[in-house]
């Protein structure tokens, strides 16, 4: 009889040829544990997913008390559920920005399709502008924000009418004119390696967009719920969108996602023509009562309050020759090396070692650290210790080689 291993390469679509391959038993707190009896540190929280950990008992909580009422009874926005009204009024009392309606979703990608469809139908516009070495999914809308044309070569042609601007280039923000419905951007470049935004960079993209009239969407789907060391990272960097993207951390690992606007820009769907977006599952109760408890979980404890100590606890301890950097806006860390060729040999080690980190998108030559935020100082101890001994072997390899 095959193994479990052998069926799930037979009949789980890969994205890779080399996928990890590890079988996962079950996971609490900020462990992971796998079937042949390893136990890893989650320094990487499925990308930045669960914020609170594996199995936060608040959100377990929320999930088993909405099975015992209800799941799926109709296309979101027809019937009245509890949980989704309850998330967006506590959502919207945190924003206190005029960032009132709520529209939910499944996915990340999913928000950046409702968010541009939306600019375009409030604005009247066809333009849209992004940043190089941004990613916001991976849906044909969403792969065409995406500046790295090696790679959406393969699925051309996109859709149309999307410009590409540098992130922290003011020189540049001219390409936002009276032809743009909106410039949709990370508050931090996540995968080009944790680029955080420089001399005021992100008020003078919302300044512009005000001179022209274009909307401002700011993708929170990786620096929302706390891991930039605030509620959200446009608060950091005192900043308001027109539209406000969430997803990943927001539902303490249940799948769900929205984007958030004001309620007269929201309105745009619900006329001329009406159903100007719907989806099925989005805003499933289970998943919106878990959001719920993720979300008050988080205002009404001191999780995220630690963030910005623990990002310089991390900083303190990552010191080693082959580090060239560390940058970093909370708990969203990119570790530099001075060598690409280390690269490989720093996370393999580190993960056959017992802690899992990984790499970026657009950086040959940083990993990844984004661990849970309840992450505590002996497992940050912990941590860098291991990757400091991957470092000492990444340094041994190549000097072999």
């Amino acid at each position: 009889m095959p193994s479990i291993r052998e069926l799930y390469l037979q009949h789980v679509a890969q994205t890779s040829e080399i996928p990890m391959m590890l079988e996962i038993s079950h996971a609490e707190g900020m462990y992971i544990y796998t079937k042949d009896g390893k136990k890893y540190l989650d320094l990487n929280s499925g990308i930045s997913v669960s914020s609170l950990g594996h199995r936060h008992p608040n959100v377990i909580k929320a999930v088993k008390d909405q099975l015992d009422k209800h799941l799926h009874t109709m296309v979101y926005g027809e019937h009245i559920h509890t949980p989704q009204v309850t998330f967006a009024q506590l959502l919207s009392k945190h924003l206190d920005n005029g960032l009132d309606s709520v529209y939910y979703l499944n996915s990340g990608t999913e928000a950046v399709e409702g968010a541009m469809k939306l600019a375009r139908k409030y604005t009247g516009r066809y333009k849209i502008v992004a940043c190089s070495n941004a990613y916001h999914g991976s849906t044909l809308g969403s792969e065409s924000l995406r500046s790295d044309d090696s790679f959406t070569r393969s699925f051309l042609p996109g859709i149309p009418g999307v410009y590409h601007i540098d992130f922290n280039d003011e020189n540049q923000l001219d390409w936002i004119d009276e032809d743009t419905a909106c410039i949709i951007l990370e508050p931090v470049q996540a995968e080009a390696g944790v680029y955080p935004p420089q001399q005021d960079y992100l008020k003078k993209v919302r300044q512009r967009c005000k001179e022209v009239g274009a909307l401002m969407v700011l993708d929170e789907i990786q620096t929302g719920f706390g891991r930039t060391g605030f509620l959200f990272a446009h608060k950091k960097y005192d900043v308001e969108p027109d539209i406000l993207l969430i997803a990943k951390s927001m539902g303490g690992g249940m799948p769900v996602s929205a984007f958030v606007a004001p309620k007269e820009i929201m309105m745009a769907f619900a006329k001329k023509p009406m159903l100007g977006h719907i989806t099925t599952f989005g805003g499933h109760p289970a998943c919106v009562a878990a959001a719920h408890a993720t979300l008050k979980t988080l205002v009404e404890g001191d999780i995220y309050q630690d963030v910005l100590r623990k990002e310089q606890l991390f900083h303190s301890k990552l010191k080693h020759p082959i580090i060239k950097e560390v940058r970093s806006s909370g708990l969203m860390m990119a570790v530099e090396l001075t060598r690409r060729k280390y690269l490989k040999h720093v996370v393999n080690y580190t993960i056959e070692n017992g802690a899992l980190i990984d790499y970026f998108l657009f950086n040959s030559t940083s990993f990844r650290l984004a661990p849970p935020l309840i992450i505590s100082d002996e497992e940050i101890e912990k941590g860098c210790t291991i990757l400091l001994a991957a470092m000492e072997y990444a340094v041994s390899k190549y000097k072999k080689n």
